[in-house]
């Protein structure tokens, strides 16, 4: 059992090979899958998806129309390969999160970890105490039906009072396959990954080491981070929601850093993916380098801005709602000018419309949401849904 990073490490060298994750990322255990990593560690283009669900389907149904593929000829027996054990399969990776932070030490910081019953159980309190934080941990008994149930990054509520009925400085919450990362300050306020992002992006910044002084963001990230970025003069590159997509823009632009609000987030010069202990280990050495708390880091970094989402569900996809709204969304958009934003998009998991609006009240960002989640059940979504 190792953190879905370790498996894009071991990828990598000193012999490139493709992995395969088994895993539900930060959803419950009944939700597992496969995540895929090419030769060197990235995640699959589309293109290359396409091909294996064609390669796959031609398998199944061998000669179908529409499969479009004849049917391969399949490896049986011993031509399949060969099975070998690594007896170190952590050491390599955890030297390499040492080695991201010039194994400095830290020393004097006392946290309590969330490892969501998941992957980065081991892991991370083991590397964090060989740099000499005190760790305490917390949902660190994986039994392969409690991974991410009640606790880890999407639920730091138990975190949160752990940290501050215990007084203690911080604390880290990861998600079950450990590519994800949250904090929880010392007042019990959860630092969401726009923060941690526009935390390490100012300090790489000023220290001269943010490739290309640009950040790559999803689409959701907080109007807050975009105004701060621009205050520094770092540059913002936008993708769609999605880590794939932030990779994408990453490797064409030879960026270092980019990730989502979710705490999926990426070191470009130290990852092929994200990697929440990773993140967790920049955070914690910029607090230690600075002599500040978390809470007086996030405060400098950026102001979040008021932001709702509204998921208003549809009879039937709605894969059209930006184009089909696009006149809605325009006059929204005119309404709130420089002080706000507006994002509508079909949900690619989910029988729903996401609508999210930022303004700078939460009067003015509701009335918005409203009128717009409103605008997407009037063009063909279902009346009987309730807008969350």
């Amino acid at each position: 059992m190792v953190p879905t990073p370790a498996v894009a490490h071991a990828c990598r060298a000193p012999s490139p090979t493709a992995g395969i994750m088994v895993s539900a990322s930060h959803n419950p255990f009944p939700d597992n899958g496969l995540k895929v990593f090419a030769p060197g560690g990235h995640k699959l283009g589309d293109d290359e998806q396409h091909a294996i669900e064609s390669y796959l389907g031609a398998q199944t149904h061998p000669g179908s129309a529409d499969s479009g593929v004849s049917g391969p000829s399949v490896p049986t027996g011993a031509e399949i390969g060969s099975v070998g054990v690594l007896e170190d399969p952590l050491g390599d990776y955890e030297a390499s999160l040492i080695a991201a932070i010039g194994g400095r030490s830290l020393e004097g910081i006392r946290l309590i970890l969330d490892c969501a019953n998941g992957s980065n159980s081991m892991v991370a309190p083991r590397v964090l105490r060989h740099l000499g934080a005190s760790v305490e941990v917390m949902a660190d008994n994986p039994d392969g039906v409690n991974i991410n149930d009640g606790c880890g990054s999407n639920h730091p509520e138990a975190l949160a009072s752990a940290v501050v009925g215990r007084d203690a400085a911080l604390g880290i919450a990861f998600d079950g396959d450990a590519d994800r990362v949250v904090a929880v300050d010392h007042t019990g306020r959860v630092i969401d990954g726009d923060h941690l992002m526009a935390m390490c992006a100012i300090d790489l910044h000023s220290r001269g080491m943010l490739p290309g002084d640009t950040v790559v963001v999803t689409v959701m990230t907080n109007l807050g981070f975009r105004r701060s970025m621009g205050s520094h003069g770092i540059s913002v590159v936008e993708t769609p929601v999605g880590d794939r997509h932030v990779l994408e823009a990453l490797r064409a632009g030879g960026y270092g850093v980019g990730g989502e609000q979710s705490g999926h987030i990426v070191f470009a010069q130290h990852s092929t993916t994200g990697d929440g202990l990773l993140s967790a280990l920049v955070v914690l050495d910029l607090i230690s380098r600075s002599g500040r708390s978390l809470a007086e880091l996030a405060d400098a970094a950026m102001t979040r801005l008021p932001q709702v989402l509204v998921n208003v569900p549809v009879s039937e996809p709605m894969t059209d709602a930006p184009q089909r709204l696009a006149a809605q969304v325009a006059h929204a958009e005119g309404e709130l000018g420089d002080s706000g934003r507006v994002v509508l998009r079909p949900s690619g998991t989910e029988p729903v419309v996401r609508v999210m609006v930022e303004a700078d009240s939460q009067d003015r960002e509701r009335t918005v949401a409203d009128r717009l989640a409103a605008a997407v059940v009037a063009g063909g979504g279902d009346p009987e849904g309730r807008a969350d």
